[in-house]
């Protein structure tokens, strides 16, 4: 639809600055994208993923233009944000902004540190958000697993990925020996399946980002505490917003841990 907007554009010698000049329902933006899941799926792509560090007025921008999917970008190409979004729709292209501010503005590490030793297998992770699941009944999979590989519970080490404040820690019968940490920016960060804690965390807690929060388990999925076995090693992240109408609404962490796999700590394990 957009393509045969932009022939008919051509044909009538109208540029497409003039058209969104005037017209700026051009773009999918208004005060509730935040909450869109074209938003919510979080479409860095690799062309932004590896980059250093992200501009959030680049990355609103080009998300707008490139309606929320910036998989397609090529190594390359130039990333600048267009000031027409932000002038013809200033107050939704803020509030858009402080949403993707609210999602990487803390983020500074990967959560599994890279590993010295030349035997140790890395781990490895595949975008599973909103994956179906069924355990507890139908669901949605509202998160990323990271997978251990060839390794038994408590070898690899969890850091945390900001820093921030321990809201939630002990038993979930889904989620098994979990911690949930708030960033300053108010995103959530969960960490699940933990075999065991870094030492007694408990609510209110300050946590710095890279500090050790426990190691990678397989515990969970069911009522009874320490249960281990129902499923491979892995660590499940899933990453929260509060939003206008959501207490907790889940943003995909794929993209977000491919950018964080270029800020990573080094242990010896």
């Amino acid at each position: 639809m957009r393509l045969l907007l932009l022939i008919l554009l051509a044909v009538f010698q109208v540029t497409v600055t003039d058209y969104l000049v005037f017209n700026p329902d051009f773009y999918q933006l208004d005060g509730y994208t935040w909450e869109s899941d074209d938003f919510r799926a979080m479409a860095l792509g690799e062309r932004l993923a590896s980059e250093e560090n992200l501009d959030m007025e680049m990355l609103t921008s080009l998300m707008v233009e490139h309606e929320y999917d910036l998989t397609g970008l090529k190594e390359g190409e130039a990333l600048k944000a267009n000031p027409l979004i932000s002038e013809r729709r200033p107050v939704e292209y803020r509030k858009l902004l402080h949403g993707y501010q609210a999602v990487f503005g803390d983020l500074k590490y990967f959560p599994i540190p890279e590993s010295t030793r030349p035997d140790t297998p890395d781990v490895a992770y595949e975008n599973g958000w909103m994956e179906e699941r069924t355990y507890g009944g139908d669901r949605k999979h509202e998160g990323c697993d990271i997978m251990g590989m060839e390794r038994p519970r408590g070898f690899y080490p969890v850091v945390s990925i900001s820093d921030g404040a321990v809201e939630n820690v002990g038993w979930l019968e889904q989620g098994g020996w979990r911690i949930g940490i708030r960033a300053a920016s108010g995103l959530y960060i969960y960490y699940a399946h933990l075999y065991d804690y870094s030492r007694q965390w408990v609510r209110g807690d300050t946590v710095r980002a890279g500090e050790l929060l426990g190691f990678m388990g397989d515990t969970g999925y069911s009522a009874v505490e320490g249960t281990t076995g129902n499923f491979d090693v892995h660590l499940h992240v899933g990453m929260y917003l509060r939003t206008d109408h959501y207490e907790e609404m889940s943003v995909n962490p794929y993209w977000i841990l491919k950018y964080l796999e270029h800020h990573r700590l080094v242990y010896d394990y």
